[in-house]
């Protein structure tokens, strides 16, 4: 009880501490990825369907199906806009809460004569920045993370029993409906319940087969026929147009700075289980814990390595690795205890104080994801957490484009979530997530070295002959990846650069849905304010792109 109510303070401090207020309101805004799913719920709520723009085309930009429908039934409800962000984060916070269940649970099934490491294994889940700030910023790790534990717990129980069950299976293809990589984990549960349990296997090989080929088929089915493609928009943007040994050569970067980060002996502690037990449940979570860092390595980790610490595909096993580096400590334990004899016995004391002084020091370097000062800033909630601060100017562009245009006015965006959702505005992204064409193109190779270091998914293609000067978006909201010589072909005959609030917009100037006296009166506004900034000796404040 002591460790969820400890759980539960620290996440809604987290939450609180990722709102802000704008005016007179208070507003809740997920991570932006997060907000993107939000745009497709809220369509999705309002009738409108499975789509980014309302009555726009049909694009596949989410990879979270079954999170997107429950984001839907959130917006059924009837609370304000800047609220629902809210609603979604607290569902996050029961997610994680009830994973914590499920991490004691296993935990006591390996060494429950040791509880003490059960309940560390506890603490290191529940504190860990990184699986706390995806699951409180509104992406489905949480949930993710809820599924795995509990479907490797059913199945230690099963392996116990030599029983057999559906529910893992069930419970893991939910989570491939939640999120489609989650077949890593499904085929890894699979394969151990095939190879241990000799009195179900044809069961498990039956079932597991036929359940994860009628999702997999049935949700590949429903993509044909409602979005026509086979695979997700994110898929095209993400896995093509870049050579595959060059995306895995950063994730094997990314992946060591992650290990080196936490300290490569404390990473290792957990794989010198393997000299002391070699039993199933140990190889099954070292297996499934490996299995999602390939991985990651794979599709070349995530596009937010720069902030460090597990990235969202690793998150949701980082708690079986807790489990293993604990049960490391107890197996450490038992070895020191059983070296006593009558004439020399073992102070299991200080044993005991030297295992938790090792698992104090690693609750620390486990959230130091980068440099020691801004990290604990952020651990300590004493700073914004990751795109926290960049969650509010992004609502307080939307709001500046509701205020300067009507609803029928286009506004081209490079962060697609947080400012189509809340300007209410049909959008043109110009990274492509939501665009089929952008996702089509090769990628943008770096130059020299950097191209086996410098790949960024998601965020490697964009052309601005298509989203520019071809859609005509009536507002640029953001530029991405280019200089000012570049994108001066494309705009500066049809569009106006125009700041305003410390926006820079570039308007277009035969639009017909931009409140021109507005955003005339606003630029000025600005200007004036910028002009007697100066006159003060003050540095204007800074314009963001």
């Amino acid at each position: 009880m002591g460790m969820a109510a400890l759980f539960c303070l620290y996440a809604a401090l987290f939450i609180a501490h990722t709102s802000f207020v704008i005016g007179d309101k208070r507003y809740y805004s997920l991570f932006d990825d997060a907000m993107v799913s939000m745009r497709y719920s809220e369509n999705l709520a309002q009738g409108h369907g499975l789509v980014w723009n309302a009555g726009g085309e049909r694009v596949e930009g989410y990879t979270n199906f079954f999170w997107v429908l429950y984001m839907s039934l959130i917006h059924l409800l009837p609370i304000a806009k800047p609220k629902i962000s809210l609603l979604i984060q607290i569902s996050g916070a029961l997610f994680l809460l009830a994973n914590l269940i499920f991490v004691k649970l296993i935990g006591d099934q390996i060494y429950g004569d040791k509880p003490f490491y059960s309940l560390s294994a506890v603490l290191l889940t529940a504190l860990y920045l990184p699986l706390n700030n995806w699951g409180l910023q509104g992406m489905e790790v949480g949930l993710l993370a809820l599924i795995v534990s509990w479907s490797v717990w059913l199945t230690l129980k099963g392996l116990k029993g030599q029983a057999f069950s559906t529910l893992p299976y069930v419970l893991l293809g939910m989570g491939i409906l939640v999120r489609p990589d989650m077949v890593v984990i499904y085929l890894i549960v699979w394969i151990c319940l095939i190879l241990w349990n000799p009195v179900h296997r044809k069961k498990n090989l039956i079932y597991g087969l036929s359940i994860i080929a009628i999702l997999l088929l049935g949700q590949t089915a429903f993509r044909l026929w409602y979005y026509h493609d086979a695979l997700p928009n994110t898929y095209y943007l993400k896995m093509t147009g870049y050579p595959l040994l060059l995306r895995m050569a950063r994730g094997g970067l990314v992946t060591w700075q992650f290990i080196s980060r936490m300290n490569v002996a404390l990473f290792l502690l957990p794989f010198a289980l393997l000299f002391f037990r070699r039993d199933k449940i140990i190889i099954m979570l070292l297996a499934a814990f490996l299995g999602q860092m390939a991985y990651s390595i794979y599709v070349g980790g995530d596009a937010w390595e720069y902030w460090g610490g597990s990235n969202r595909y690793v998150s949701i096993v980082m708690p079986l690795f807790f489990i293993l580096f604990c049960a490391s400590l107890a197996e450490a334990e038992t070895w020191l205890t059983n070296r006593g004899n009558r004439t020399r016995p073992v102070n299991i004391v200080w044993i005991r104080s030297l295992g938790a002084l090792i698992i104090l020091i690693s609750l620390i370097k486990f959230n130091l994801i980068y440099s020691p000062n801004p990290t604990l800033q952020e651990w300590l909630l004493r700073r914004p957490a990751l795109a926290v601060s960049d969650n509010r100017k992004m609502v307080e562009e939307a709001l500046l484009l509701k205020e300067i245009t009507d609803p029928q006015a286009t506004v081209a965006v490079v962060w697609a979530g947080a400012i189509p959702y809340f300007s209410e505005r049909p959008a043109v992204d110009m990274l492509g997530k939501n665009d089929r064409a952008i996702a089509r193109l090769a990628a943008k190779m770096p130059a020299g070295a950097d191209k086996f270091t410098a790949f960024y998914p998601g965020h490697m293609k964009w052309d601005y002959n298509h989203s520019i000067s071809q859609l005509k978006p009536d507002v640029i909201g953001q530029l991405y990846g280019v200089t000012d010589a570049e994108i001066e072909p494309f705009i500066q005959q049809d569009y106006r650069k125009t700041v305003m609030d410390g926006l820079v917009l570039h308007l277009r100037k035969d639009s017909q849905h931009i409140q021109w006296d507005l955003a005339n009166e606003r630029a000025q506004e600005w200007q004036n304010k910028n002009a007697l900034d100066t006159d003060r000796g003050e540095n204007p404040t800074c314009t963001k792109n």
